[in-house]
């Protein structure tokens, strides 16, 4: 138990910030009245905070960018999206831009972004049978353990995409964990890491961070919205026109060649930094 502490002073002493499950842990055994229950109950919270450490610098090292992912699981990722958003009542704008970021972050051609706003509405019908869709998407398609935890992942940034979830949101996406084998320590923690992300982004480094973004989409002159598809056309179209290489043959004067290496290396950057966030082929 000393070497148990002083692990803990340790880790307090790095200056980490995840410390919810030391609190939370440490208080719930001090309600005990037991010296030992608030030590144990300390320790939990610790192997907690560490696996959520480990887990959110995972999280942050995939980034935004899924991939690419089979239909028999796109179609009821998306059924679940339409009906926990609508599970409340009401979808809110909120959720729409959340859905459409992710249609985004999983590649979807036009084709299939039509097809997935169709089953995102198939699934806000009341009688849409969550349960049995589930159970059908695990035998089929969900069979991998990391597949099952990033759909509740992406389940969760839609549901967290307002500013609370309700109960029966919770409910439905307990129903999900349970049938894909997802322990509530599991849950908590992804909840908690897309909270912390979110909180980010509504920082001043998140402003920065979404300004670069913006940035790159302008200097590749299109918008937010543009498939990769166009950003590709878009990226390759500038290149061409800057490159130096290009314009060497009506031999500019030499500022003009340097605005074109300037230019080139601002598109190529741009580039860069959508297609290593949107998976980009």
């Amino acid at each position: 138990m000393i070497t148990v502490a002083i692990g803990l002073r340790n880790d307090f002493s790095r200056g980490s910030r995840l410390y919810w499950g030391k609190i939370i842990g440490t208080v719930a055994g001090a309600v005990t009245l037991k010296p030992w229950f608030v030590l144990l109950g300390l320790f939990l919270g610790h192997q907690f905070d560490r696996g959520f450490a480990a887990r959110y610098r995972d999280f942050e090292f995939q980034g935004k960018p899924v991939g690419r992912l089979p239909e028999e699981y796109v179609r009821p990722l998306f059924q679940a999206m339409g009906h926990l958003a609508k599970s409340d009542g009401r979808v809110s704008e909120e959720e729409i831009r959340a859905t459409r970021t992710i249609m985004h972050r999983l590649g979807l051609g036009p084709a299939r972004v039509r097809n997935a706003i169709h089953w995102f509405e198939e699934g806000k019908r009341p009688e849409y049978p969550l349960l049995q869709t589930m159970r059908h998407t695990r035998r089929l398609a969900a069979r991998n353990p990391e597949l099952r935890l990033l759909f509740v992942r992406l389940l969760l940034e839609v549901a967290l995409a307002k500013d609370g979830m309700k109960q029966q949101e919770r409910a439905l996406i307990w129903t999900v964990c349970n049938e894909f084998d997802i322990g509530r320590v599991d849950l908590a923690q992804l909840e908690a890491m897309i909270r912390a992300q979110k909180g980010f982004r509504r920082s001043p480094a998140g402003d920065v961070d979404a300004e670069r973004v913006r940035s790159a989409y302008a200097a590749l002159g299109i918008e937010q919205s543009a498939s990769n598809t166009e950003i590709k056309k878009a990226y390759r179209r500038l290149m061409s026109q800057n490159h130096p290489d290009k314009i060497a043959g009506s031999n500019p004067a030499r500022d003009v060649v340097t605005e074109a290496e300037r230019r080139t290396r601002e598109v190529r950057s741009a580039y860069e930094m959508l297609k290593a966030r949107r998976s980009i082929r």
